[in-house]
């Protein structure tokens, strides 16, 4: 887990799920968790190779090591904003300047050669619909799952 999951976790646990801030970090967390399962068992069924080891990007089913498609970076930096441009964007356009994230992973991703561009875009694409699905809950899954003395949340104990 890295320094980011560190403070969305942090974050939703000190919140808990009854604020908006909470909620939307717990969301955040399903988000991510359905983008990461989602693209790692596409990498396993579609096998491409990257495009650092071929100028062909038709090169699917190939298998071994070859997991190009989709992006799992792409499609968890789309899946980690999705859920905040959802619920903030609206009262503060700022907000929408989260999508540079994405973006910018995609686009290095693909000048690293990496990825191929579409496999950047079905990234995005699993990250959104991720973000999407997990907003669109009322009570994200994670919390669904915790013993109630999560779901407090730690700054209302004291």
């Amino acid at each position: 887990m890295g320094v980011l999951g560190m403070v969305e976790l942090g974050g939703a646990l000190w919140e808990g799920p009854e604020t908006r801030l909470g909620k939307t970090l717990w969301r955040t967390m399903d988000s991510e968790i359905l983008a990461a399962g989602s693209s790692t068992a596409m990498k396993y069924a579609f096998t491409r190779e990257r495009p650092a080891k071929t100028d062909d990007p038709g090169e699917w089913f190939v298998h071994g090591s070859n997991y190009s498609f989709p992006s799992a970076e792409a499609a968890f930096s789309a899946s980690m904003v999705t859920p905040f441009v959802l619920e903030y964007a609206g009262e503060h356009p700022a907000t929408y300047g989260l999508l540079l994230l994405p973006l910018y992973v995609g686009v290095g991703r693909v000048k690293n050669q990496a990825h191929w561009q579409t496999d950047v875009l079905a990234g995005w694409a699993i990250g959104g619909l991720s973000g999407w699905f997990a907003h669109s809950r009322e009570t994200p899954l994670i919390v669904q799952v915790l013993p109630h003395g999560v779901v407090v949340g730690l700054k209302t104990r004291f």
